[in-house]
């Protein structure tokens, strides 16, 4: 695995259109979209690992720190041999990690968070609505029921709400997730914008 990464993430709870807004991103030069509902989506379900993620998913509960780690690292390292993210020109936009305060405090030792982009959406059942929308039209099964919906925001509230605190509200910005994907989007990237900047040289600026 490389050294350290440069990081920015998006925050929030289920719903808010973090997945949307970093798959915008990541079509961004110098971004690199990792969203981990993807990564665990994409593992294999009849393996053991697979098996795991499903009988947490299947429940609305969060996948076991050590496990998420350990699939993230490997996510992480297989971005870059594929040639689609290189620490030395890229932020990488986090989307889904860290979950909890025991996630927050592992993922220090592998990134610098440089901002957090907390998407809010106060309508919890806008946001009900919205999963059940996505579930239908992306055949996202694990997102269909609504009492594992419901389950999911209990999760975020007992376990993911805290990992705000874990980072200094300098560098803590909220923005509203209600309206357009391309209207959140020109809120977060003027945030984005001056951070990706001052840690990385426009490599056209003296074309």
């Amino acid at each position: 695995m490389a050294g350290r990464h440069q990081a920015i993430l998006l925050f929030g709870a289920p719903g808010v259109g973090k997945g949307t807004q970093g798959m915008l991103l990541g079509h961004i030069p110098g971004y690199c979209h990792l969203a981990t509902g993807d990564m665990f989506r994409s593992l294999d379900k009849e393996s053991p690992l697979g098996q795991q993620f499903l009988e947490y998913s299947s429940r609305g509960e969060l996948v076991p720190d050590e496990l998420t780690i350990q699939l993230w690292q490997q996510y992480v390292q297989q971005l870059i041999d594929e040639g689609k993210y290189n620490p030395q020109f890229d932020l990488l936009v986090l989307d889904g990690l860290p979950r909890s305060v025991n996630q927050a405090e592992v993922l220090r030792d592998y990134a610098d968070v440089l901002a957090v982009i907390h998407l809010d959406a106060p309508d919890i059942e806008e946001m009900v609505e919205r999963m059940k929308r996505r579930a239908i039209q992306q055949n996202r099964h694990d997102d269909a029921d609504e009492t594992v919906i419901r389950r999911r925001f209990q999760v975020f509230d007992r376990d993911t709400a805290p990992v705000l605190q874990q980072y200094d509200p300098s560098i803590v910005y909220r923005v509203n997730a209600v309206g357009s994907p391309a209207r959140v989007l020109l809120d977060v990237l003027q945030i984005t914008v001056p951070v990706s900047e001052s840690h990385y040289a426009n490599p056209l600026a003296n074309a």
